[in-house]
Order: structure tokens, then sequence, then C-alpha cells
């Protein structure tokens, strides 16, 4: 039976306040369960302001992708003119609504702005302490340790993956490789985004473009924002879940894609940085 794994990223205080609960009712509403990648600490959104003038691409993606409707004027404030509000640690109730809806919930980030701009430039101190903040808030939001991890706008390096290693996490799905494979320099699953995101394809088309890749009964994951699908484009995910399911196809957390893998026979490798359509900075893949 084909799959389609859900893997719901939460990168803002908005898409945590507003878009999680969103998306907990219309995943009620279709008895389906999907995997909440949660960012625990500060919304440095505002700094986002330095990529407009930096990177090109990073401003045609904003103005594509309607940025202040699908965030809100606050957030394009938040570690700058406003202080920056944490983001899972600001909402435990609705944390705790994640697991009484029987969801995966899983480790995203501390900071995820600054993981996202600046890790390339970050020590290696700086990473640790990232993981440890974030792990630690993470343990006082759901009283266990996560045992997954999703890198930020999947961008990883090779001091990222040796800092992974020490926290024994049961699979990764920190790049937008086309199937899973095993980090091969410490050996963990890695189960990727193969999907592209809405706001990273035709505005107009962008659930056909989804559908048709779904149709070679093979198992997709597709990559879902809180801001996105728990916002603006909401009525685009219900329609994308009914077409999946008029189709019979099993829409699934990730961690049931981990139980079923013959994680023997997967190929092992190492990722690699790329500049995928619809983006403004590479991924790993």
């Amino acid at each position: 039976m084909p799959m389609l794994g859900l893997k719901i990223d939460v990168d803002t205080y908005w898409g945590m306040k507003n878009g999680v609960p969103s998306l907990l009712e219309t995943l009620k509403k279709f008895n389906l369960k999907g995997t909440f990648f949660l960012s625990i600490g500060p919304d440095n959104s505002g700094r986002a302001a330095l990529q407009l003038i930096k990177n090109p691409l990073f401003l045609k993606k904003m103005m594509r992708t309607n940025a202040p409707a699908l965030y809100g004027w606050k957030t394009a404030l938040y570690g700058t003119l406003l202080p920056a509000p944490m983001i899972a640690l600001s909402f435990p109730e609705i944390v705790k609504e994640i697991i009484a809806g029987g969801h995966e919930i899983q480790f995203h980030a501390w900071d995820h702005r600054r993981w996202q701009d600046e890790l390339p430039r970050k020590s290696e101190k700086w990473i640790r302490e990232w993981f440890a903040k974030g792990i630690d808030g993470f343990e006082k939001l759901t009283g266990k340790k996560p045992t997954a991890f999703g890198a930020p706008s999947w961008t990883i390096d090779d001091r990222v993956l040796t800092i992974i290693k020490e926290y024994k996490f049961e699979y990764l799905s920190c790049t937008r490789a086309k199937a899973p494979f095993i980090h091969e320099s410490i050996s963990v699953l890695e189960i990727p985004s193969d999907l592209p995101c809405f706001e990273e394809i035709d505005a107009q088309k962008e659930v056909s473009i989804i559908a048709d890749l779904l149709k070679d009964g093979k198992t997709h994951v597709l990559p879902v924002h809180a801001e996105v699908e728990g916002g603006i484009f909401q009525n685009q995910f219900k329609e994308l879940l009914e077409t999946a399911l008029n189709r019979n196809i099993e829409i699934i957390p990730l961690k049931v894609i981990k139980d079923k893998l013959d994680i023997k026979n997967l190929p092992s490798r190492k990722y690699k940085m790329e500049l995928l359509p619809g983006r403004h900075s590479p991924c790993a893949v």
C-alpha cells in the first residue's frame, strides 16, 4: 500500500499559536496522525530582514509566498524591534493537545532562524549549546527525550552529524533526498522530505503537482509547515489529503515509515548540499 508521511515543522510563534491548532483540527477531521517537529526556543524571525539584502532568492520567495499573510507583521519584527518570544515553550497546553491527539512529536530547533542563516559561521560549542537548550526544553514540555531530529531548513554539516550521533536518535529527517538512506558517517537512518513544499511551487497548481507525484504508488514524505498549511494554504492541504485518501494512500507519521523500512537494505552514503527549485538556499539531499 502506498504511504504518505506527514512531517509538520513548526518554525515560529505564530505557527505554534495559530497554525498548529488549525492543523490539529484538520487532522482530526480526517482521522489522521502526523509527526510534529517543534521549534522550542526564541522566534528570531525578524532577523530574516538581513536576508532580504544579502540573498535575492529570499526576497523573491517572500514576494511569491505573500510572507506577511503567511507569518503576520509581528513575526517580521521578532528578535529585532520586538523581543523574541519563545515558540513551543510559550504554549505547553498546545503541546499537550498534540500528544493527546496521538501524534508523534519530535525536536526541530532551539533557535530556528539563527541556525538557518548562520550555521556555517557558528562554532561547534554554539551547536552543542543549541542542542542542549532545545532538548532540555523539549523534555520540559513532553516529559521525555526526542527520538528524532529534523534540521531547520534541511541545513546540516559534518559537525552537526558528529553531535547528533551522541544523542542516539532513532532516525533523522534532515534532508530533501529522494528516498531513505543511512548517513554513512554516523550509521543513522534518514527519512527525507522528498516532495516539494506548497510554497515552493506554482500557487495555482500546487495540489495537482504534488498529487501527480503520488501516482507512482511508493512511499513519500510531505513537508508541511504550521505557518503554511495551518494558515492561508489550509484549503489546498485539505484538498491534497482528500485526493490521497481517495487513492487509498495510507497517511501516517514518520515513525510508522521507520518501522516499516527494511533498514538493512538501504544505501549508506554521505549527504550533499543542493539548491532546489523554489528554495532560497541549499538543502541537504
